[in-house]
């Protein structure tokens, strides 16, 4: 792995994939919208950027050109099909040996074996409806976009988050291929160590054609149900 491309790359989780990816070596390209340049400023002189929408595909085949790695954030934005968009253009124009790393939330379902708590029941039944209206976020363009990547015959991985908050990192997450898994419960991420999977998961071929549902290491759940975690990421059925 010597080069990737950072879809999504102004943003939070985005900034962190590079902090992880610079410290690896690889040579990075990303991808964000013009006016979110500038949040980039502290990586200026070692990233190449390409501003552009995310789902636009003339700027994804230049930006993804040569690259053995590509990391992409699936943002719901707006309801014009961003996201799934944005899966469509990396699908198609990415290099074809290239590994595919995308980032969604829990609410994405593989195989529908899946049992989500109250919490993402309510926020996807009830909330989903009135951001759309508002034509904010458009949640369902997430399960099209992942959709498009579970038919894929391509080296996938979907990287599916719990909530996040900041701090130090912990280390790898530990990781499940259901929600609703007891390890999970603790649901709570650092956003650094979320940046940490995506990266790493470039390299883990266990992780090929993997939905991995992740949560911090160090979270109580994972304390209860895997007292033996250590330095790899702990696989669930």
């Amino acid at each position: 792995m010597k080069r990737i491309c950072i879809v999504g790359i102004s943003g939070k989780l985005g900034q962190y994939m590079v902090e992880h990816a610079l410290a690896r070596g690889y040579e990075v390209n990303g991808v964000c919208r013009p006016e979110s340049v500038g949040k980039l400023d502290r990586f200026a002189g070692r990233i190449t950027i390409h501003p552009g929408r995310t789902d636009d595909r003339a700027v994804i085949a230049k930006a993804t050109e040569g690259c053995d790695g590509v990391l992409v954030v699936l943002a719901p934005w707006g309801v014009q099909d961003y996201a799934s968009g944005t899966a469509r253009a990396v699908l198609d124009l990415a290099p074809p040996a290239a590994r595919l790393v995308f980032s969604c939330g829990w609410h994405i379902s593989r195989d529908g074996r899946d049992r989500y708590g109250w919490k993402i029941r309510a926020i996807v039944a009830i909330g989903g409806p009135i951001l759309r209206a508002l034509r904010l976020v458009d949640l369902d363009d997430q399960v099209r976009a992942t959709d498009l990547v579970f038919a894929s015959s391509r080296d996938w991985t979907v990287v599916r988050g719990s909530d996040l908050e900041e701090g130090e990192s912990e280390g790898l997450p530990v990781w499940a291929r259901h929600v609703g898994d007891p390890i999970l419960a603790s649901n709570l991420t650092r956003r650094t160590d979320f940046a940490l999977f995506m990266v790493a998961a470039l390299t883990d071929p266990a992780l090929i054609r993997e939905a991995p549902a992740i949560t911090g290491r160090n979270g109580a759940s994972v304390r209860a149900n895997a007292p033996q975690v250590t330095g790899a990421v702990q696989a669930r059925q």
